[in-house]
């Protein structure tokens, strides 16, 4: 046997001597029969060996699969190298008995599979690799096919905290058939068995350039190499259809994704997420490869994590054949829940014309899911064939992620000549979620004692590989019922997350736990609704649908402020009445332990922080004048504790029950643009409701004694309101006074329904605005920056300059101003930012990283009156990329990364390097966040058996960078050129 191995592999050097020769002398390379291999991929998966105690998590089996021709060169054994710098030694691994296999539907490529172990010295990263030495002639989008290698390869990472891993297993064929102006299709359907998330991106085919048997080293018997073959791409490859192999290539109709636009440029694409390639269309004959890269990603607590990925190189042989290809029809994508059993109805019917009489269709079905999912064939037409998919799913079935069922339809033409008379195909993935069915019997119930408490239980999960339970809590019911396939709870239901439970629990007791750790108990009076769901464990993830909603209501009322008034207005003896409702017990209970109230207060809408203003320590105390304030030019927030101190404990317990605060009423007294009248505002926040009585506003003119007049009610709305004063009466150059007072309620009958709150007062004279300002902007110089010999330089930034002149606008306002209010935003739409105010008519931004902007300027008159704001003056970044053309990172300092040499603002730049053979020896993407953007020095270029990083060597290298700019239409520019690297 060894000596037939030794003997194999002469032939096939000889012949691939035999190939070169005829291909030198123009004869066609089909016709070497050494010339075989169409395409393969590699998969892996950890030790399954049982029991699992006994599993190595350093050992690795793996299944390689080869697409060869059915005459030449058997492909018997192969050598194989693993990426830890050992290999199986020159054809150490053998086919599994029984040959190469015809692949249905396809009797001229047969399939070669191979099975082999291997058990690596470490965790780590570890790249397996196929390099075979008689790739298939003929081959239009690279150079010389018969004189490339062929070259796969599959990257697996090792960690323990992964808890195993499995490569993407492809489980429909590499070799595909097309029709010349017909749209080809192309699914591998892919699966992954651990659940990760699969992405798929194409690419150019491989070869690695030194023969196997130079790359073989210790410990094999007399080899001297390394190892370590070099993967590079394939000479001048181009996808099929580039227009440089197929001229004048353009689109047919074609009603799937992507949408056939008929005469536009030929498309090769493929989608990310289902792995499906579209060519539309072929227009020449012949031999097509293209690799794909299958990456693996896995979620993990710390978010998404690339762990593999599996490159497979795939044959396309387009002909010229009057068969049309048929038309499959598959169910449109579902979501069930586990244990729901998925039927999938799926029919094609052969194209038809005069030259294409239909004929039998074969209908194919390839998941990872199957089995034990079924697909039966139940009719081949014509005119119809029609096949059942069935599937049981499991509670194991939930995932995040959908599974992926590609179903081909395959025609029959008939005549034997593959070459000239392929079967066609049509294929589709329909995509299946699976969720977790709804926690059942949520129940919770209230519990009065002391600290009132809410105690929740509910039936076992019938999915018991469930990892956790989460638990959501809102104020009222929220009115939402899940979709079909909405699993969990989106945060716009109100709902908010307040524990995580094991997935066994049954039970839960929420004692409304503040931030901090303190059990605060629930208010009564109020009403609380719970939802759980449950979620399944990484890699593959995935959650339930949300239960049903329980409500509890805790019988009895908190304390509820219900005055925030201002009774006096002043800068340092103004008073605010504050009062409040005594809170009362749920029928039959007592409120336990010694009462007492804490009121404090804070400035604006909303405080961030408090100060306590007092102590009241009889529960009848409910009502309080807060004094000594500047109520002229602050608004003031109030807070209301109740707190219980339950002595009956080792330790004294202190509960505390929070009233939502409530704010005092501002109102804000301006005059109108014509000086016509006043222009009111006033604002609030308080947990009553003010809206449905309307805002009483009361106005006296400034001579002493003048009494306040009702002038006008106006609506109100949750937050404030408006009006405007143009009474005929109202004299320019005078002084009036208003204030405006609110009528809120809780309910709308009973003690809590007219709640009487009046604002501060606000004096304003009828004058004249200030003119409107004309605003300029200094514009940036872009090209003058462009042409120096480096920008920015460290720690160099922009400076915007502004002036302004005022106008005339509006008619008869006032030229006298006391100073102007800036404003700015960085881009062209979003809300204005106060960015300082100044006496002069010009403003100085500067240290700006991005000389882009808007600004606007408002004039202040000496009583405060503003204009109205001025023009909007804007200008936009700067957009100019340079880069040098030689760096030298030899450790002297000088030029020792390459860099922009200057630029304008970017968002990010992605920037890859290739050496002269194309192969990628560098790749990153910095931001306007990196104090340097590109920041290459050299390396890496890989990784040397020792597992240090290598750079590159002197030399020109080719690089790639994608700049998209900071400027307002976010412009992309790709940037192709040349660097040289010398040390």
């Amino acid at each position: 046997m060894h000596n037939s191995l030794l003997s194999a592999r002469a032939m096939a050097k000889v012949t691939l001597l035999v190939v070169l020769l005829l291909a030198g002398l123009g004869l066609r390379p089909e016709g070497a029969w050494a010339t075989h291999i169409r395409a393969g991929d590699i998969q892996a998966k950890s030790d399954t060996t049982l029991p699992i105690a006994n599993r190595n998590p350093r050992r690795v089996f793996f299944k390689m699969v080869l697409y060869t021709t059915m005459t030449g060169f058997d492909e018997e054994t192969v050598t194989i190298f693993f990426g830890d710098g050992s290999s199986s030694c020159e054809g150490g691994i053998a086919r599994i008995p029984g040959g190469r296999r015809p692949i249905p539907g396809a009797p001229d490529t047969g399939l070669n599979i191979y099975l082999f172990e291997h058990t690596f010295p470490s965790s780590g990263s570890f790249t397996i690799t196929y390099t075979g030495e008689n790739r298939v002639g003929g081959v239009l989008n690279m150079d010389n096919s018969i004189a490339q290698s062929f070259h796969i390869s599959t990257t697996i990472t090792l960690d323990p905290a992964l808890l195993g891993n499995s490569s993407p297993v492809l489980r429909a064929p590499a070799v595909d058939k097309a029709a010349v102006s017909q749209v080809f299709l192309h699914n591998p359907a892919g699966f992954d068995a651990d659940g990760d998330s699969l992405a798929y991106k194409l690419r150019p085919s491989q070869k690695v350039s030194r023969a196997v048997g130079v790359i073989v080293g210790s410990p094999c018997s007399g080899a001297t190499g390394d190892n370590t073959p070099v993967a590079q791409q394939v000479p001048n490859f181009v996808y099929p259809n580039s227009a440089s192999i197929s001229p004048g290539a353009v689109q047919v109709e074609y009603a799937g994704n992507p949408v056939g636009v008929r005469d536009n440029p030929a498309i090769f694409v493929q989608d990310v997420r289902t792995g499906q390639i579209t060519w539309n269309a072929p227009i020449r004959v012949g031999f097509y490869n293209v690799a794909m890269v299958v990456e693996e990603w896995r979620r993990t607590p710390l978010g998404r994590r690339k762990i593999g990925e599996v490159i497979r190189d795939i044959q396309i042989i387009v002909s010229a054949t009057s068969n049309l290809r048929p038309t499959i029809t598959i169910p449109a994508d579902i979501c069930v829940i586990a244990g729901q059993t998925v039927t999938g109805q799926v029919s094609a019917v052969d194209g038809l014309s005069a030259t294409s009489p239909q004929t039998p269709i074969s209908l194919f079905a390839y998941s990872g899911i199957i089995p034990p999912a079924t697909f039966t064939q139940t009719a081949t037409g014509p005119p119809t064939a029609q096949g059942t998919f069935t599937w049981r799913t499991e509670c194991s079935n939930v995932a995040q992620q959908p599974y992926l069922v590609v179903f081909k339809a395959q025609d029959t033409p008939s005549g034997g000549n593959l070459a000239t008379n392929p079967p066609l195909i049509d294929e589709k993935p329909w995509r299946i979620t699976v969720i977790g069915p709804p926690p059942q019997s949520l129940r919770v119930t209230p519990a009065l004692t002391g600290l009132n408490s809410a105690g929740l239980t509910w039936s076992p999960y019938v999915c018991t590989n469930a990892s956790v339970i989460h638990i959501y809590r809102k104020e009222n019911t929220a009115g939402w019922t899940p979709g079909d396939c909405e699993t969990g709870i989106p945060a716009s239901t109100g709902y908010v997350r307040i524990a995580t439970v094991p997935a066994s629990a049954t039970s839960f007791t929420d004692n409304n736990v503040s931030a901090g750790g303190t059990n605060q108990g629930f208010e009564r009076g109020k009403t609380y609704c719970y939802r759980i769901y449950a979620e399944f464990p990484f890699p593959a993830g995935g959650a339930s649908i949300a239960s049903e909603e329980a409500c509890v209501t805790f019988d009895g009322r908190a304390a509820q402020l219900k005055n925030v008034d201002v009774e006096e207005t002043s800068a340092t003896a103004g008073r605010i009445a504050v009062r409040w409702t005594q809170p009362r017990a749920a029928a039959g209970q007592v409120l336990q332990g010694t009462p007492s109230y804490v009121l404090s207060r804070g400035e604006g809408l909303a405080p961030a922080t408090y100060a306590v203003v007092r102590t009241f320590t009889a529960i009848t105390d409910t009502f309080f004048i807060d004094t000594n304030l500047n109520t002229q030019d602050l608004q003031y927030t109030y807070k209301l504790e109740f707190v219980r101190t339950l002595a009956n404990t080792q330790v004294p317990q202190v509960i505390r029950e929070t009233a939502t605060p409530a704010s005092s009423v501002r109102v804000s007294v301006v005059p109108t643009s014509s000086t016509s009248g006043f222009s009111l505002t006033w604002t609030y926040q308080v947990p009553w409701t003010n809206t449905a009585k309307p805002v009483v506003i009361y106005r006296r003119n400034s001579a002493p004694g003048s009494p306040y007049v009702q002038i006008a009610t106006a609506p109100t709305g949750l937050a404030g309101g408006s009006y405007r004063d143009e009474d005929a009466a109202l004299v320019k150059g005078q002084t009036y006074c208003y204030y405006v007072r609110t009528e809120g309620q809780y309910a709308p009958t009973g003690y809590l329904s007219s709640l009487l709150n009046r604002s501060q007062e606000q004096c304003a004279k009828l004058i004249a605005p200030p003119c409107v300002p004309v605003l300029s902007l200094a514009v940036t110089n872009c090209d003058s920056l462009a042409a120096l010999p480096s920008f920015p330089r460290p720690n160099e930034r922009y400076t915007n300059r502004l002036r302004w002149r005022l106008g005339n606008v509006p008619a008869g306002c006032d030229e006298d101003v006391a100073s102007y209010r800036v404003y700015y935003r960085p881009g062209p739409t979003g809300a204005f930012a106060l960015l300082g105010t100044t006496t002069q008519t010009s403003y100085l931004h500067p240290n700006l990283e991005f000389n882009g902007g808007c600004y606007a300027v408002q004039a202040v008159a000496p009583g405060g009156v503003r204009s109205d704001t001025s023009n909007v003056a804007c200008q936009d970044n700067c957009v100019f990329f340079l880069l040098p053309n030689i760096f030298t990172p030899n450790g002297d300092a000088q030029n020792p990364v390459f860099r922009p040499k200057n630029h304008s603002p970017v968002r990010q730049v992605r920037f890859q390097a290739f050496n002269r053979w194309g192969v990628k020896v560098f790749e990153n993407v910095t931001t306007a966040a990196d104090p340097v953007l590109i920041n290459w020095d050299g390396g890496p270029a890989g990784e040397s058996s020792n597992g240090r990083l290598l750079k590159v060597s002197d030399g020109i290298y080719y690089y790639l960078a994608e700049v998209e700019f900071a400027d307002f239409a976010n412009t992309k520019r790709t940037y192709k050129g040349w660097v040289e690297v010398r040390r």
